[in-house]
């Protein structure tokens, strides 16, 4: 009997536990498609389930009951029987063996094993009723679709079907941390674990790179020879977005992490850039260059309905990004509208650009990269400040309230947690990716290193793929070099000699640089008329300045000892700057102590919108204004201008680098004397100081008053 029992409670048992786990396993997607059938008869449903619970409870009560009645009675008879053995003849023994031949003859099957097999059947039916009933409550034909348009976007939005409400109630959350193995207990600033996106930028191209946060091995992800850039992680982290020229002109594309493939989600000749995800993952938000202005746009991911404007300023509207929680109703981004880049906040509630809310409002700072914790509460942004790059927190529920700097860096993105930061700081080694903690404790920490110049940080808490970490990612697509520096042996002296640049009218010097960076050149030359449409390099205000017999004199302003004399330098045009429509624009960047320009090439009038180059996002300073007449403008050496140009640019300055060309920094009296504005030098030192650099060329003899002066000893005591 015990034995029987313990078989049967032991079927119930996994009855009740198959039916636990069946319940237990369901997934997030699952358990919220279950929610929205509540209308379709969920009450009934787990009514259906209790139900069936309490007749299995209700039987298996009975039959225990009936199990340890007849265990006890027969343990009593068993005691009475063993009390009343002593003295038992041969004779009782064989009546007992005839009364159990009797017994087996007459009794055919225990009737506890037919209530058994029936129990089971009845559980197993029911079981499959419910199971199909769940199926069919939520299956895709049962669950209702309310993306058909997004006409609360704003009245004068024009759609398709313009009565159909937006459906963002359906809030997908983000998957919780998940542990990487490592071999070391990671920082607590780093305890989302998870997996980053980023942008590397290497011998003239971007391409997107993934990290499995405690690992310093990155895997690059796409290797295009065309630019991959701005990725965005999806709320489960399955797939990144992010903006590409694989297809010409710049769309937003869609890369599956588990499958490998990639997705088109725009289709325009015009520019778009920087997508973010919508908390449900249905739609993406992004920047777009379109009617000659840069707006922010919403398409539904599933390609349901065209692209939707949302914001119609006449200026600049960029970098996006969407509030993970209240439904995703509140998108910040970057404007213009005020005369200053601000962060502002549009509502879906009240889906009006011009109820935008300007939350940092910040007048001597042009602030940008917005990205929301993900709780909502707070937007992390960098900004240029005091000439240093710094992160920024601010409430957006208290926008008085000044906003908290974390650290330096750029670009940051929050951790799946909300307990810190990620950011990326540049080096003279290239860029640090590095961690800061924000309600965790512990101290900045560093997660990767990049030797080429890296960008926007993207965090999630899933891990990447076992197929993607195994694979080790994409092979370098990258060219070995951007050019072939072919230099001459060195005469006896070591000096090197000239090289001509062939066909580049120079107007104020000679046409020849140092045979060590005249190839370079002529490469840079060669991609800027391809980007740009134009020969921009092809006229010149300066190249090499002759040193010997007579040095050519520096004009008032300018450095004395000047790269123009070692053959590593050239300034491009300066009048580029006046006309209509200007044909450069420059961009006023304070770093440390110095001044910079960065320098934008308008692309060809005759190149279509959107095959060469982007909108402009910053303001350019307005040099001409300084002859204005307004006095301020004199004295500040200029102002920003009023309003940022329309069409499109290449960004020379970042192409001049990529082939080794930096920029030169304005001299100290700037402001006061035109000469050292410098926008236009570039020169290129390998390393070298200008006096080494002369040498290439030159005799230390020859160099006059140039030369190095030797430092006399000091004077050696002698022994007495």
């Amino acid at each position: 009997m015990l034995v029987r029992a313990y078989r049967l409670s032991d079927k119930l048992g996994v009855v009740i536990l198959k039916l636990s786990v069946a319940f237990g396993g369901l997934s997030t997607a699952g358990v919220s498609r279950l929610t929205k059938v509540g209308r379709y008869g969920l009450g009934g449903i787990f009514a259906v389930i209790f139900g069936v619970l309490g007749i299995i409870w209700g039987v298996f009560r009975r039959i225990f009951g009936f199990l340890f009645g007849r265990m006890v009675g027969g343990a009593r008879r068993a005691s009475q029987q063993a009390a009343g053995a002593v003295g038992t003849s041969t004779s009782n023994m064989m009546a007992r063996r005839a009364a159990r031949a009797e017994m087996i003859a007459t009794v055919t099957e225990d009737p506890l094993r037919a209530q058994n097999r029936t129990l089971s059947a009845v559980a197993v039916i029911l079981l499959a009723a419910l199971i199909g009933v769940i199926l069919w409550a939520t299956g895709p034909g049962r669950q209702p679709n309310n993306l058909t348009s997004l006409a609360d976007l704003g009245n004068s939005v024009a759609l398709s079907s313009p009565n159909a409400p937006l459906d963002l109630t359906a809030v997908i959350p983000v998957l919780g941390s998940t542990a990487v193995p490592t071999a070391t207990t990671l920082p607590e600033v780093l305890n989302a674990r998870g997996s980053i996106a980023y942008t590397a930028r290497e011998k003239g191209q971007s391409d997107i790179w993934v990290l499995s946060i405690g690992s310093r091995t990155p895997i690059r992800l796409t290797n295009s020879p065309v630019d991959e850039r701005d990725p965005a992680w999806s709320p489960d982290g399955t797939k990144l977005a992010y903006a590409s020229r694989q297809d010409g002109n710049w769309e937003i594309y869609i890369y599956d992490m588990l499958d490998g493939s990639s997705k088109r989600m725009t289709y325009d000749l015009s520019f778009q850039g920087a997508p973010k995800w919508s908390p449900d993952g249905k739609f993406l938000t992004y920047e777009s260059y379109q009617g000659n202005n840069l707006d922010i746009y919403v398409v539904p991911v599933d390609g349901s309905q065209p692209a939707l404007r949302v914001t119609d300023s006449s200026t600049p509207d960029f970098s996006p990004a969407w509030s993970p929680v209240n439904n995703g109703r509140r998108i910040a981004f970057v404007s213009w509208r005020n005369g200053n880049q601000d962060i502002y906040i549009f509502s879906l509630d009240n889906p009006v650009d011009s109820a935008s809310i300007n939350v940092t409002n910040t007048p001597n700072r042009q602030e940008n990269y917005p990205t929301w914790s993900p709780d909502g509460k707070y937007i992390a942004y960098s900004a240029l400040d005091e000439g240093i790059e710094k992160v920024f927190v601010k409430d957006v529920d208290n926008i008085d309230a000044p906003a908290q700097v974390i650290a330096r860096g750029r670009t940051p993105a929050w951790s799946p947690d909300g307990a810190s930061l990620i950011s990326a700081v540049d080096t003279q080694e290239g860029t640090q990716f590095v961690a800061i903690p924000f309600t965790a404790s512990g101290n900045t920490t560093l997660v990767v290193g990049s030797a080429e110049r890296a960008t926007s940080p993207t965090w999630t808490g899933r891990p990447l793929p076992a197929a993607l970490l195994s694979s080790g990612g994409l092979p370098s697509g990258v060219p070995q070099s951007l050019f072939v520096e072919q230099v001459g042996s060195p005469d006896r002296n070591g000096h090197y000699g000239l090289g001509t640049l062939a066909n580049v009218v120079v107007s104020r010097s000679e046409f020849y640089l140092s045979d060590t960076v005249n190839d370079s050149f002529n490469a840079l030359r060669q991609r800027s008329l391809q980007v740009a449409g134009w020969d921009f390099l092809g006229k010149l205000d300066d190249a090499f300045w002759s040193f010997l017999p007579t040095p050519r004199l520096p004009d008032a302003g300018e450095e004395r000892r000047n790269w123009y004399y070692t053959g590593r330098a050239f300034g491009i045009t300066r009048s580029l700057i006046a006309g209509f429509p200007q044909q450069i624009e420059l961009v006023r960047e304070d770093v440390g102590v110095n001044t910079y320009w960065r320098v934008y090439v308008r692309v060809s009038e005759d190149a279509v919108p959107g095959e060469l180059g982007e909108p402009l996002r910053q303001m350019p300073w307005d040099m001409l204004s300084r002859n204005s007449g307004d006095v301020q403008a004199y004295d500040e050496g200029g102002r920003l201008k009023t309003a940022v140009p329309a069409g499109y640019y290449i960004d020379f300055t970042q192409l001049a680098a990529d082939y080794g060309w930096e920029r030169t920094p304005a001299g100290t009296d700037w402001r006061a004397n035109v000469n050292g504005i410098n926008y236009w030098l570039f020169q290129k030192t390998n390393g070298l100081s200008w006096y080494d650099a002369m040498l290439q060329l030159y005799n230390n003899s020859e160099l006059g008053a140039f030369a190095a002066t030797a430092v006399p000893a000091a004077p050696t005591q002698t022994q007495p």
